[in-house]
């Protein structure tokens, strides 16, 4: 079953980009919310409870920066 994944992203965020192309080689689909728009920031804020970049919210659940083990383990990618 597909996952529903979001990445809350700035086109500056060095980390941002290592996020979306770890989803990218492992063939994952996602959605890229720049957080430059404002409605994507507070959205991002109001899930993570901060600031910082990258979010990714897969099926709801949240993780913040590049967790890559965590990021595999919600994934099920080896």
């Amino acid at each position: 079953m597909a996952k529903s994944v979001i990445v809350y992203f700035a086109e500056w965020c060095p980390w941002c980009h290592t996020v979306m192309d770890f989803l990218k080689k492992h063939k994952i689909k996602f959605q890229a919310r720049d957080v430059d728009d404002n409605k994507y920031a507070e959205e991002s804020v109001r899930k993570s409870g901060q600031n910082g970049i990258p979010v990714t919210d897969i099926d709801g659940k949240i993780v913040v920066g590049f967790d890559e083990p965590k990021l595999k383990e919600l994934l099920k990618i080896k």
